[in-house]
Parts: C-alpha cells; sequence; structure tokens
C-alpha cells in the first residue's frame, strides 16, 4: 500500500514517531507521500523525509489556508525551494471555502500560478477542495494544461467524479477515512468508481477510519481505507491493494 496523503511530520507524532513508522511499514505501507503546507511546516516536512529517505517522499506547495493578503512572500517561498527531482508534486494546493473566502480571490491566484507550474514542471498536482467545487474547475479550465494529480479527500459526488474525468482525465480520487463512516456518501457510490481512478490516503493525523474514529489517524490505518474499498467494490484485499499501488506509482512517478 501507498498512503499518497500523510502529514507525519506534525507535532502529533513527536513523542512516538519510531513507533508509528514502524507499525506502517508492519501493516504493510511501502511509502508515504508528504504533502507541503507553507513555509513554517516545510523543516519538519523535509527533516522527516530525510530521516526516512525513500519511504516518505515530499511534495511542495502553498495550501489554502495558509494564503492571506501577504501570499506573496509564502509563494516565493515555493519557487526558492523547489528542486527538480526532490518533490513528487505540487501540493498540498487548492481552495477551502469553508473556513474563510476572505481571501478567496488570492487562494485562486495562488492555486491557479502553482497549477501553471506544475504544468511546467511535468509534475502531478494534490488538490484540497472545500465547499469550492465550481472555483476548482474553473481554476482549472482557466489554466487550460494538461494537468493530472488527486483530488486530495475526495468529498465530491458521482457526478462531480464524472466531470473531472471528462475534462481531466488525468486525475484520480484520494480516498481515506471518510469511506469508513456510517452513512459515508463516498461509500454510496464508490462501487461506480473505476478502482484505476482511486488512491489510498489517510491525512494522518486527521479524517481517522473506523474504528479508530475520535483518536488520532496514522499512515497503518490506510488499511482500513483499503479494506472498506475491497467491501464495497466486491474485490479482494489484495486486488484492492495492488491496483491502487500501481495507480500512486504510475501518478507520483515513485
Amino acid at each position: 500500500m501507498i498512503d499518497t496523503h500523510s502529514h507525519i511530520y506534525d507535532e502529533a507524532y513527536a513523542e512516538d514517531f519510531e513507533q508509528v513508522i514502524q507499525r506502517a511499514k508492519e501493516s504493510g505501507v511501502e511509502k508515504i507521500i508528504l504533502p507541503g503546507i507553507d513555509s513554517q511546516s516545510y523543516t519538519a516536512m523535509m527533516d522527516c523525509a530525510e530521516k526516512l529517505c525513500g519511504y516518505a517522499i515530499p511534495a511542495i506547495g502553498l495550501h489554502p489556508t495558509s494564503v492571506g493578503k501577504d501570499y506573496h512572500n509564502e509563494l516565493q517561498f515555493v519557487w526558492d525551494h523547489f528542486e527538480t527531482g526532490r518533490f513528487c508534486a505540487i501540493g498540498e494546493i487548492g481552495l477551502d471555502e469553508y473556513w474563510s473566502k476572505d481571501c478567496l480571490l488570492e487562494q485562486m491566484q495562488v492555486f491557479q500560478e502553482q497549477l501553471y507550474f506544475a504544468w511546467e514542471q511535468d509534475l502531478p498536482v494534490i488538490i484540497h477542495s472545500r465547499e469550492a467545487t465550481e472555483d476548482i474547475f474553473s481554476c482549472l479550465s482557466k489554466v487550460g494544461k494538461p494537468l493530472r494529480g488527486t483530488f486530495h479527500a475526495y468529498c465530491g459526488s458521482y457526478e462531480t467524479y464524472l466531470r473531472i474525468k471528462k475534462q481531466w482525465p488525468g486525475f484520480k480520487i484520494g480516498v481515506g477515512g471518510v469511506v469508513t463512516y456510517k452513512n459515508s456518501h463516498l461509500a454510496a457510490f464508490l462501487d461506480k468508481v473505476d478502482i484505476n481512478d482511486i488512491v489510498l490516503e489517510t491525512d494522518a493525523p486527521w479524517l481517522t477510519p473506523v474504528p479508530f474514529r475520535g483518536k488520532r489517524n496514522e499512515s497503518s490505518y490506510v488499511r482500513y481505507v483499503a479494506m472498506k474499498i475491497a467491501e464495497i467494490k466486491n474485490m479482494s484485499f489484495s486486488e484492492v491493494n495492488d491496483i491502487t499501488t500501481n495507480n500512486a506509482v504510475q501518478l507520483f512517478a515513485l
């Protein structure tokens, strides 16, 4: 398995980091992708990637909730620290209209610039979209490039998934702990989603799957996501693991 989205460099793991990594490896997690957030979290992320060289692979980007009126310095930080071959993706980038719309225009500007940069560097993007579907689509359309990547923590409808695949076929959806929740709308239609369009993720330390919901998430729990997908799609656990792993390997050139 590959956990395509895990913040294991977060301070939530300060006291038992080694044990968390050991549990991930024992559960069958072969690699972990570390999404970038902003300049404040960059050092912790890169230290983690260096400590777990070849196992934890960093991405770089400016997260929408870190975008303010003075976003230029944060965005320049991304440009200044980017190195070809060092990062597997541009992300976590996107729009978040749940927490605040005060800087929505700035979020859209930053998102579009990073999308264009990803196209220039021939890298996939990791998209954060929260209550912002139409604006996300608008930005993708304005950039107008054949982009690829993941819609992280996918929470859209089946119809939205079909729109994504029609307009941007290079994208996959990131499925995490939410699919295990009771009455999950994602679980209700996931059987119709092509398994080749799915990658596994945790978003650790958040969005913990059942049976650990309410506790800190960690990469080893991606196993429960794979188990739920196998149940929904009437596939074997190993089939889900093999296909989603291959999806991630191909998308992120791991």
